[in-house]
């Protein structure tokens, strides 16, 4: 067994300059000219806005014919002011629609995403891929560009994606920097970049309908499983940046790479790697300020960075599909995980 991971340098012959060999994007490129998947799209926050009072009950009631998980998620989850069909709700929704943070938070939303349709077709695009890939996987039918109050990036139903538009205005918009340094610290703010609103949103719908990932896996399985749904992520987005695809900015991905050894080496150090460990795992896997249990600086989610990179070292030496790649059991795909200085 090799257990190192081959970090592969391309002389460029031009200038002599060296690069790091990410995975190949040349096996990932699949023609989608042909393919029939329609992906709809609601502007739900668009919607509530532009809608008066008096015709905003109605409107609503039809959408939960439409949307009905969406809908319930929204007002009550995620507004609280109880669902649309509620005595209460109309008292609650005024309520809620004059808190001067909201109105606030519309209009930044307002001017920052003219353009949803371009992020609905890189969507579309991605998801016509992993179709080509894997026929037989669940697809969304619609997304639902929505203010989700701060709730959550991504909420997948059985068939949409509700994507909270609030989390990827960046994090110098006046209105993220308010937001309460107790609740979201600094690392959750900093998250909250719009160049990882595509990726999320394809990486949200792998992990709930097609790679989930396992319950009762030992430390380096789970890793490993998360390293498939991050390479599927890949295949839908083929062209975009690897440090968008592990969300990563580029001082964390760099850290991330230069620490690749010295993670590894630990893990082994420590006989993490077999044991079943709810605690490991959250620390190697779960978002965070750094990844708890190995550093306390650079890069978070060093759990799901291996696996990817496990992941990529097997599909760079053997011809398999994606459905192939998903059914791989982990010590199969370890095997062939190769460092090289």
């Amino acid at each position: 067994m090799k257990f190192m991971r081959k970090i592969g340098l391309l002389p460029l012959i031009a200038s002599g300059l060296l690069l790091i060999q990410s995975c190949s994007n040349d096996i990932l490129e699949v023609d989608i000219s042909k393919s029939t998947y329609q992906l709809s799209s609601i502007q739900l926050d668009s919607i509530i806005k532009h809608t008066s009072d008096v015709q905003l009950s109605t409107e609503l009631f039809e959408l939960s014919q439409e949307i009905p998980e969406i809908i319930d998620y929204q007002f009550y989850y995620c507004y609280k002011t109880g669902l649309p069909k509620d005595t209460a709700f109309q008292a609650n929704w005024s309520d809620f629609t004059h808190n001067p943070y909201y109105k606030r938070l519309s209009k930044r939303i307002d001017q920052k995403f003219t353009r949803l349709a371009d992020s609905k077709k890189i969507i579309s695009d991605g998801f016509k891929r992993i179709q080509v890939h894997l026929p037989q996987a669940k697809l969304p039918q619609k997304l639902v560009f929505m203010n989700s109050f701060f709730s959550s990036s991504m909420y997948c139903t059985e068939n949409e994606i509700g994507i909270g538009l609030e989390r990827y205005l960046g994090a110098k918009t006046d209105v993220i920097k308010e937001l309460p340094g107790d609740v979201f610290y600094e690392w959750i703010k900093q998250a909250m970049e719009p160049e990882y609103l595509e990726r999320d949103a394809i990486c949200s719908w792998v992990l709930t309908h097609i790679c989930e990932p396992g319950k009762d896996m030992n430390n380096i399985e789970a890793m490993i499983q998360w390293g498939k749904i991050l390479y599927i992520t890949k295949a839908a987005l083929p062209q975009q940046e690897e440090r968008i695809i592990l969300r990563y900015n580029p001082a964390h991905y760099d850290w991330a790479l230069n620490n690749e050894r010295a993670f590894w080496e630990h893990l082994v150090k420590q006989n993490m790697l077999f044991v079943k460990s709810e605690t490991d795992q959250a620390g190697f896997l779960q978002e965070g300020p750094f990844t708890s249990g190995f550093s306390q600086k650079g890069a978070d989610r060093l759990g799901q960075f291996l696996g990817y990179r496990i992941v990529c070292s097997y599909m760079e030496q053997y011809d398999v599909t994606l459905q192939q790649l998903i059914d791989k059991p982990y010590n199969e795909l370890l095997t062939e995980y190769e460092i090289d200085d």
